[in-house]
């Protein structure tokens, strides 16, 4: 890690359209640290964005190593179950 913060560009789509950012996340001392806004009337809808950012880090596994999506995606898909066990589990 490092001592010094390193953010990701905007998409470019949102940098040309505009937009409302609605997820920001960080890997700080090894946990996870998220700042987030509602953003949407039906909390389903955050089970689909949920499910497009698992895809897209798959993705990015799938480029980035010798994996492929849909490994990546099942690797991702058993972290979720996992984590789904444990009732207070924020990080």
């Amino acid at each position: 890690m490092t001592d010094t913060f390193t953010e990701l560009s905007a998409p470019p789509d949102a940098v040309e359209n505009g937009g409302i950012e609605v997820l920001r996340a960080s890997v700080v001392n090894g946990a996870v640290s998220v700042a987030l806004r509602r953003s949407f009337d039906d909390p389903a809808t955050w089970g689909r964005l949920l499910i497009d950012l698992a895809r897209q880090a798959a993705r990015v596994y799938a480029l980035e190593t010798e994996m492929s999506d849909e490994e990546a995606f099942e690797r991702i898909r058993a972290g979720w179950e996992a984590e789904g066990l444990d009732p207070g589990g924020l990080n």
